[in-house]
């Protein structure tokens, strides 16, 4: 979350929530409420274990979760292999979200209401927003 996150500025700023989306330990019921109540909180969400070859639609859903608070335009940072050969970071927004190309190997920082991203391509989440 780290290395992703100093990649792309500073969206972790302020408070933030770390999950993974592997339902091989947790049913997906769990993983769906606690998206909710990250969304609903306004905190910008890290997650890790995104998909895999046989868990390839839980990145679609809970996309799905998240916009049901979160608006569209939302900023979203993938980040595959950080910190090894070949590191790529990609600033997209959560309706524009690539779902399939996502995988084991990717990071993913989704912002906050007040998540920016500036015009040099940095991204970075202000500690307090006022509503």
């Amino acid at each position: 979350v780290q290395a992703v996150a100093a990649r792309a500025g500073a969206p972790i700023g302020a408070d933030f929530a770390v999950m993974s989306l592997s339902d091989r330990l947790k049913p997906w019921e769990v993983i769906s409420r606690r998206l909710d109540a990250i969304a609903a909180a306004d905190l910008v969400l890290a997650v890790y274990n995104p998909a895999s070859r046989s868990r390839t639609r839980q990145v679609a859903d809970a996309r799905d979760v998240l916009l049901r608070h979160r608006d569209p335009a939302t900023p979203v940072i993938v980040g595959r292999d950080v910190g090894r050969e070949g590191e790529s970071l990609a600033i997209t927004t959560l309706a524009e979200l690539d779902c399939g190309s996502v995988d084991m190997k990717c990071l993913l920082i989704v912002g906050a209401s007040g998540t920016r991203v500036t015009e040099s391509g940095r991204v970075w989440s202000p500690r307090f927003v006022r509503p």
